[in-house]
């Protein structure tokens, strides 16, 4: 065991290598990604309306490959990053339940791309409107990516809390408390107002947050 490894352990902080490292940065890559291509396909594919449309719907279509490659190209950074969360967490709070939550996270994303949702609501033009009279086996599939994700993080941002607890760092621990509240919150107020966009951005706020924490993770192991 080397210095810097004896006294990471010692003193719960992150130690991490040059790969660690760029794997730590895959994290912090997939939520800003997953997020931002989503806003941008939102806004400019013909005939997709965010209000009515879950982001689901995206993957369909011509040019739904771009939405499929997202969520696997996302799915696939989260998990890289929970690796690097891994190996830079030694020891403490977080260490091994931390990446195992930021892990499944990543692989529901991959799932969500791999099984993509039937079409619904009028889209893709042509669609009839309002949900399918029956699901295909790979819609069923795809239903289970956005629960698996949302609980994934949700239960992460309690487990990081603890580390953050520990390392005295008392506004990151709120805000690791904050987070899932508003998740529950926005999501619940999508069903009554009959907006996807509020579970969308429940959903954004908790992927944007594991971004932070792996950011969080690689400065302090640098």
């Amino acid at each position: 065991m080397n210095i810097a490894t004896t006294t990471a352990s010692v003193t719960g902080r992150p130690h991490a290598t040059a790969s660690t490292r760029r794997l730590l940065a895959c994290g912090v890559l997939a939520g800003p990604l997953f997020v931002g291509a989503t806003i941008a396909q939102a806004a400019t594919r013909e005939g997709f309306d965010p209000v009515v449309h879950p982001l689901s719907l995206l993957s369909l279509g011509d040019l739904g490959w771009i939405q499929i490659a997202n969520f696997v190209v996302s799915g696939l950074l989260a998990v890289l990053g929970a690796v690097g969360l891994r190996r830079a967490l030694i020891d403490g709070p977080a260490a091994k339940w931390g990446p195992r939550l930021f892990g499944l996270y990543g692989i529901a994303l991959v799932w969500g791309g791999v099984f993509v949702a039937d079409p619904a609501f009028g889209y893709p033009a042509g669609t009839p409107e309002g949900a399918p009279a029956a699901q295909s086996w790979h819609s069923v599939l795809h239903a289970f990516a956005a629960p698996a994700a949302g609980l994934a993080l949700f239960a992460a941002c309690f487990v990081f809390a603890r580390r953050f607890a520990r390392g005295q760092r008392t506004l990151w621990r709120g805000v690791c408390y904050l987070v899932p509240v508003l998740y529950l919150g926005l999501t619940a107020a999508a069903f009554p107002a009959a907006d996807y966009r509020w579970m969308f951005a429940g959903g954004a706020l908790v992927w944007l947050w594991a971004a932070t924490v792996s950011l969080q993770t690689l400065r302090a192991a640098r």
